[in-house]
């Protein structure tokens, strides 16, 4: 098993090298497909994903499942799972915090997880157990941490959003999370939230989006890493989860406690 996910990382890895420049040289790509309010698909994404789905199924006999074009059902089975620009609108706007996310998930369990940041210079790739790489180094486990001391990046933010997770939820956690960690970021970018929580750089991220190509690499990076990682609600996350709550051992408790004393979370997620 851990030699077949190496090989097939190390097939993962040179699918996503041969499209950098690629990513690189389309930053500013104005929208193309409009998805819905706020939400869209630049060219660019099509063409990665047409490109990196072919070569990872001719490579690996792997279906793919992309976040343009569909695929494979995902609870059971294997299959890739893939966003060739997360932080799009970040990347159409000529903002370099965007990334492509590649996982590879089993029975609904990421075991591979692959963060290409092509803008920044940075690769993060991790198969189940561990280390997470960067460009290719192993970095340390993430020691316990505390609250007070840790950066946390927090996802899409919209006061006025009436969405599965209302702006109106976000909002009120806005306030008690400043209290307790006056180091909040936006990001505008899942992958690179839950990609900087694995490395250390945060620690730790709420993510209020529940879309397998934007958090199934990120959980596998954070798991890889010694992370914990659960949905807003504490339950284990799994790849029909709502939503993503990972962090580093010590400050997912204390942001899971100030979540659950703010407002219910399993009540916001039904919205």
């Amino acid at each position: 098993m851990t030699q077949e996910l190496s090989r097939l990382l190390a097939e993962a890895s040179e699918v996503l090298d041969s499209v950098r420049s690629r990513f690189a040289e389309g930053i500013g790509a104005p929208s193309a497909v409009e998805k819905g309010r706020n939400d869209f698909a630049t060219e660019l994404d099509l063409e990665l994903e047409r490109t990196v789905s072919a070569e990872l199924l001719r490579r690996t006999g792997i279906e793919v499942h992309g976040e343009e074009f569909g695929g494979p059902q995902l609870t059971s089975g294997t299959a890739w799972v893939l966003d060739p620009i997360d932080g799009t609108f970040n990347y159409s706007s000529g903002h370099p915090l965007s990334g492509m996310l590649l996982a590879l998930v089993r029975d609904g369990e990421p075991v591979l997880g692959l963060t290409w940041l092509p803008l920044l210079g940075r690769r993060y790739a991790a198969m189940a157990g561990g280390p997470v790489l960067l460009d290719g180094r192993p970095l340390p486990p993430l020691p316990r941490g505390r609250l007070a001391e840790a950066m946390i990046g927090f996802g899409a933010f919209n006061v006025d959003s009436h969405g599965r997770i209302p702006g109106q939820f976000r909002f009120d956690l806005l306030g008690p999370l400043s209290r307790l960690s006056s180091r909040v970021r936006m990001h505008g970018s899942t992958g690179i939230d839950l990609a900087f929580t694995a490395s250390g750089v945060l620690g730790g991220a709420i993510v209020f989006g529940h879309h397998p190509w934007d958090n199934a690499a990120g959980v596998a990076l954070v798991r890889a890493a010694g992370g914990v990682v659960t949905d807003l609600v504490g339950r284990p996350w799994t790849i029909t989860s709502g939503s993503v709550l990972a962090a580093a051992p010590g400050v997912h408790e204390e942001l899971l406690d100030m979540i659950c004393t703010v407002a219910d979370p399993a009540a916001a997620e039904k919205g």
